[in-house]
């Protein structure tokens, strides 16, 4: 589903990624580790479009899209969250998600400031597709109308998952999605993950510090340290690489610990 080829990335003098390379297969759930400072998240912004590399390619579903904008790549079937909650208070859950799908919105500025028939129906339309397919795999039913300032943070990054849901993207990109959550609150993030991979076909592609999530649910890992990839595999055998071990688990005793 997305090949990155070859990354470079430079920001004058500092080099962000050296030739880092992530393939995320069809409907599995890949993962990106490493120590803070790895280039995770300018690997994330390179695949996303914030970002332009000064090497390398990224290919969504065989298509090109190194050179695209975001909103282009919105368009094409790539949605992310971010590490940090950006959810726009004063406006309700399902509100929220809604502005996740104004990419695919047919309607224009006019249509929908004047409440025109076409833009009502659009968004009746869309209001009952989150009903059928995000508001209950997600378990947003008894918060749907409350704005999301007064939702517990759990709720709230999980709200931000279903913004990026609600265009069905063909990948969904994670990035730290269970970063200040308490222990239930990460195995519900997981499980919710695992429910759109397996209900969805979805593509995930996934960053995250919590080594519990990532080995629970992670189908393939890719580690980098000092924006370089160390090793790549499945949860067994990262886990068991010494090169993983000795940049970001820890000594064999500690990691097994």
């Amino acid at each position: 589903m997305l090949r990155v080829d070859g990354i470079h990335l430079a920001f004058g003098g500092l080099r962000a990624l050296s030739g880092v390379s992530v393939h995320a297969e069809r409907g599995r759930i890949t993962s990106v580790i490493g120590p803070n400072g790895a280039g995770k998240t300018s690997l994330f912004n390179v695949i996303s479009g914030f970002y332009t590399p000064q090497q390398g390619t990224v290919t969504l579903d065989g298509q090109p899209i190194t050179q695209l904008r975001p909103s282009a790549r919105a368009s094409a079937g790539m949605s992310r969250t971010f590490q940090n909650i950006a959810l726009f208070h004063g406006m309700t859950v399902l509100d929220n998600i809604k502005l996740g799908a104004h990419t695919n919105l047919k309607g224009g500025v006019f249509s929908a400031g004047f409440r025109l028939p076409a833009a009502r129906r659009e968004e009746q339309a869309l209001s009952a597709a989150i009903q059928r397919d995000i508001i209950g795999l997600l378990e947003l039913d008894t918060v749907q109308h409350h704005y999301v300032e007064d939702l517990a943070y759990g709720l709230q990054k999980r709200v931000e998952l279903a913004r990026a849901l609600v265009m069905k993207p063909k990948i969904l990109l994670l990035d730290e999605p269970v970063a200040g959550m308490n222990s239930e609150e990460k195995r519900e993030m997981s499980r919710f993950v695992l429910n759109v991979r397996q209900d969805w076909n979805t593509t995930v592609l996934l960053i995250e510090h919590d080594m519990s999530m990532v080995m629970g649910i992670s189908d393939h890992i890719v580690v980098l340290s000092f924006g370089k990839p160390i090793a790549a595999g499945t949860p067994d055998q990262v886990r068991a690489n010494p090169d993983v071990i000795k940049a970001y688990l820890g000594t064999g005793d500690e990691a097994a610990a």
